[in-house]
C-alpha cells in the first residue's frame, strides 16, 4: 500500500502489575511505507480494590466463574471507553484491547486474556480487536512480547526500547532481525513487596534507597534458571508466584532491604542485556518513574537511557496495541516469529466488526 493512509485507533492495555486500565486514542498515518502516530488523548483508570483482587485471582476460578468475570471485565472496559470518548469529537475506527492476562504458559500452547471483545464491540458500537496472542502461541511461539513490531516501525530513532512494567522487556535490531524478550519481573515484584505495608508502590524508589543489599537473596535470584535461557522467552505471573516470590517471603520483615535487593537484581539483569555500542535506549512503563531503579541501572551500564515525555512513558504499550490493531485491520503482520519463536509471522487478533 503506497498511497497515504490514515486511521484512528484506541489502544487499551491492562498490565501484569495491576496498576489500572490504560487507554490511548491515536491517529496513525502511513506514507511511502513509513508509519507515524499522533496521540489524540490518553487516560489511566485505577482498578477498584475488588476488581484488582478478582483479576489477581482469576487463574484460580472455575470455568463458570471465569466466563462471568470475562464479561464483567469487558463491560468495565466498554464503560471506560464510552466515558473516555465523550471528551473527544473523534470516534475511532477500531478498538484494540489487550485484555488482562490470566494464564500465560506458551510451553503448553496456552495463553488467556480476560475481556470479551464481542461485549466491548456491542456496548461501544466500535469494531473491536482482541485476543492478540493466541495465534502466535498456536504457531508454537511465546505469544510475547508483542510490542517489538511497534518498536521497530514507530520508534526507529532508538537503538533499543526498554519497557519497565510488571515485567521488564527489551526490543532491538540485530541487522534486519528484531530481537525481543522478557528480561525479568519488575513492578510486579516491587509492588507485591510494598503491599505488605499497605502501599501500592514505592514512589521514586524512596524506600528502596533506604535499604541495603541482602547478599544471599541476591545470589538466589541471580541463579534462577530463566536467566540462562536463550531468547525467545517470556514470563508470566505463574513464574513469579512459583519461583520468584517464594525467595522473597523469608525477608518480608525487612521491606527496605528487600526493595533495595530486588531493584538491584532487576537493574543487573537489565544492564546485562545492553550492547556497548548503543547510543540511546528508550525507557517507558511505570518503572521509568522509579528514580532509584533508573539510577541503579545506570550504575551497571554506561549506555545512555532516554526518558521521554510522561505521556509516552505511561502509554507507550497502549499506543502500540492500537497500532497492532491497525495492522490486524489491514491484514498485515503484527507478530514476528523472530521475536516469539513461532513457526511463522502472523496477523493475530480476533475481530468483532461493527457498522
Amino acid at each position: 500500500m503506497n498511497k497515504p493512509f490514515s486511521i484512528f485507533a484506541l489502544g487499551i492495555m491492562s498490565g501484569t502489575s495491576l496498576d489500572g486500565l490504560d487507554l490511548a486514542l491515536c491517529k496513525f498515518h502511513r506514507q511511502n511505507q513509513q508509519w507515524q502516530y499522533e496521540i489524540i488523548g490518553t487516560r489511566s483508570i485505577d482498578y477498584a480494590a475488588t476488581m484488582k483482587q478478582k483479576l489477581k485471582n482469576a487463574d484460580k476460578l472455575s470455568a463458570r466463574e471465569y466466563f462471568f468475570l470475562n464479561n464483567e471485565f469487558a463491560n468495565f472496559i466498554a464503560d471506560s471507553v464510552n466515558a473516555f470518548l465523550k471528551a473527544y469529537p473523534i470516534k475511532p475506527d477500531l478498538i484494540a484491547s489487550h485484555g488482562h492476562t490470566v494464564i500465560h504458559q506458551p510451553e503448553f500452547n496456552l495463553t488467556v486474556q480476560l475481556g470479551n471483545g464481542a461485549v466491548i464491540a456491542a456496548k461501544t458500537g466500535i469494531t473491536t480487536i482482541c485476543d492478540f496472542r493466541t495465534t502466535d502461541v498456536a504457531l508454537c511461539g511465546q505469544g510475547a512480547p508483542l510490542v517489538p513490531i511497534g518498536d521497530k516501525l514507530l520508534f526507529t530513532q532508538f537503538d533499543a526500547c526498554l519497557n519497565l512494567g510488571g515485567i521488564s522487556n527489551i526490543s532491538y535490531n540485530v541487522g534486519n532481525k528484531r530481537i525481543a524478550y522478557d528480561i525479568s519481573v519488575c513492578n510486579m515484584a516491587l509492588n507485591e513487596i510494598v503491599q505488605t505495608i499497605g502501599l501500592t508502590f514505592d514512589k521514586d524508589g524512596d524506600l528502596a534507597r533506604q535499604g541495603k543489599s541482602i547478599f544471599q537473596l541476591k545470589e538466589q535470584l541471580s541463579n534462577l534458571s530463566y536467566y540462562s535461557q536463550k531468547p525467545p522467552k517470556s514470563l508470566g505471573r505463574e513464574w513469579f508466584e512459583s519461583y520468584f516470590l517464594p525467595l522473597l517471603k523469608p525477608h518480608l520483615s525487612s521491606v527496605n532491604d528487600l526493595l533495595f535487593t530486588v531493584n538491584e537484581h532487576i537493574a543487573t539483569q537489565i544492564a546485562s542485556t545492553f550492547h556497548d555500542d548503543w547510543n540511546k535506549v528508550l525507557v517507558t512503563g511505570g518503572g521509568a518513574k522509579n528514580k532509584f531503579l533508573i539510577e541503579t541501572i545506570q550504575q551497571f551500564s554506561s549506555v545512555p537511557l532516554h526518558l521521554p515525555d510522561e505521556e509516552t512513558i505511561d502509554f507507550k504499550e497502549s499506543i502500540i496495541f492500537a497500532f497492532l490493531g491497525v495492522l490486524r485491520f489491514c491484514k498485515e503482520v503484527n507478530c514476528l516469529k523472530e521475536v516469539t519463536g513461532a513457526s511463522s509471522d502472523c496477523c493475530g487478533g480476533a475481530i468483532y466488526f461493527m457498522n
